[in-house]
């Protein structure tokens, strides 16, 4: 089954996910997420195959953009996913997706235990 990897290639973990997905011969499509225009059914798919009930468990909360945006006092999941579509350096990488399930590719074990 094909592996999707959104991947950004100046993150350290997101450039292992993609080595432990190449090692391991799964037919891949690497998606560099930063350079794609999200959409919010995008987003909200993702959220549902990641099993997240909240925007915020797939957001990068330590982000300066995240203290900038003051998004901790945010309560709309619609806010905070259009916060995540304008600032895609707010999502939490890298993700993999597989059929109708999707996880966040740390740690290597997590990956490993995907594939298989």
């Amino acid at each position: 089954m094909k592996i999707t990897i959104w991947h950004n290639p100046r993150c350290s973990k997101s450039r292992e996910a993609v080595s432990v997905v190449e090692a391991d011969d799964c037919e891949s499509e690497v998606v560099k997420y930063l350079d794609e225009t999200l959409t919010m059914d995008t987003m909200k798919k993702m959220l549902s195959m990641l099993g997240f009930t909240s925007a915020r468990e797939w957001m990068r909360t330590t982000e300066a953009v995240y203290k900038e945006l003051d998004l901790k006092n945010v309560t709309d999941e619609d806010a905070l996913i259009e916060a995540m579509i304008q600032n895609p350096k707010l999502i939490q990488r890298p993700v993999l997706i597989k059929g109708n399930k999707a996880i966040i590719g740390r740690p290597e074990s997590a990956i490993t235990d995907f594939l298989n």
